[in-house]
């Protein structure tokens, strides 16, 4: 299948981050925008309470079952935003792993922001999406 994402990286920026630093989509691509995926439970309930890593990898199946019903995959996406309800810069890196290694090699441009409190009790990761395809 055709992807409709291109990955920007350049020579002339550092290569320590892991994640590419730009990307397209051409013109006929059709965006999805996800809502942030949170870290809950079928039930509603927040998942992995007290637990970054817990959290995220939530986070990711979460946005994984947005993404297919919308018609696309960890493949098509296009960036991230990752929100981590902490001041401190390991629990940002821990729950940063989780997402760098669910989406591999396709390494898309990603923000990741440590804030001081989300959306639901208890809650601790959010992660926002852009993906985009190509419709046949």
């Amino acid at each position: 299948m055709a992807r409709a994402i291109t990955l920007i990286r350049s020579a002339s920026l550092s290569d320590v981050a892991e994640y590419a630093y730009a990307a397209t989509a051409p013109a006929e691509s059709r965006l999805i925008f996800l809502a942030g995926a949170c870290p809950l439970n079928d039930d509603g309930s927040t998942a992995a309470i007290g637990d970054y890593v817990g959290q995220a990898a939530k986070a990711i199946e979460n946005m994984q079952a947005a993404l297919t019903a919308a018609g696309a995959s960890l493949q098509d996406v296009i960036s991230t935003r990752v929100l981590v309800a902490s001041t401190r810069q390991e629990d940002l890196v821990a729950a940063w792993q989780v997402v760098r290694d669910s989406f591999a090699d396709h390494d898309v441009p990603s923000t990741l922001m440590g804030v001081t409190v989300l959306g639901y009790k208890d809650q601790l990761v959010e992660i926002e999406t852009v993906a985009a395809v190509l419709d046949s």
